[in-house]
């Protein structure tokens, strides 16, 4: 009877966790919030690594064609200025691009960042893609990193596990990968870090490169 007790309040709270955030924005703030980066069309794989052990703590698209998003499946980042489809954040400036990555490094994680050349037609399809995947489950943002990347062309091969750091060393054997390391010395409770940026205090990087606050 215990056990049978214990199972019912169990299994609502493994649900929950489990469940997807249905956010979906209106197509008027998309069109406000749309940015168009005059950098050639690319597609980042965002990395979150741990320190020391080097595990995989998620996983993230940034996609730059006709405009720059980032697929930011099962994702903790939000941000007033930010409209957000499901998983897909849009109006991606470089400086939102800096929050982003600010609120994922600290001293217990580091970003890398992977970045491959395609051609705008690539790009498109890899837009699409992460529009139509729908939101993901907590937990699976490798699972539907790999998925979205597979509906790509010349990325069919991606593994679709829930190993972050197995589908970077994927990504990294792709011809022409670009690499950059992001770290932080937050605290590792980056609550603070996502308050700061939602009341404004943080600007952003300038272009010296070091965060600025108001």
């Amino acid at each position: 009877m215990q056990r049978r007790s214990f199972l019912a309040l169990t299994v609502p709270a493994v649900l929950a966790a489990c469940g997807a955030d249905n956010k979906w924005a209106s197509d008027d703030s998309l069109r406000r919030a749309r940015y168009v980066s005059n950098e050639p069309p690319s597609i980042t794989l965002l990395t979150v690594i741990g320190i020391p052990r080097g595990e995989g703590g998620h996983s993230a698209l940034m996609i730059n064609g006709s405009q720059r998003v980032i697929f930011d499946p099962a994702g903790s980042w939000e941000h007033p200025s930010i409209p957000e489809r499901h998983d897909v954040l849009y109006g991606i400036t470089p400086n939102f691009k800096n929050f982003y990555i600010d609120y994922h490094a600290r001293e217990t994680y580091w970003v890398a960042e992977d970045t491959i050349l395609v051609s705008p037609q690539v790009a498109e399809a890899a837009i699409r893609a992460a529009e139509q995947r729908g939101p993901t489950n907590k937990s699976f943002c490798a699972v539907s990193t790999g998925q979205v990347l597979r509906r790509v062309p010349g990325f069919e091969a991606a593994p679709t596990g829930f190993n972050p750091v197995k589908l970077r060393r994927w990504f990294l054997t792709l011809p022409g990968v670009t690499s950059k390391r992001h770290m932080d010395g937050d605290p590792a409770n980056n609550h603070n870090v996502l308050l700061r940026q939602k009341s404004g205090e943080i600007r952003g990087y300038g272009t010296d490169g070091q965060l600025h606050t108001q």
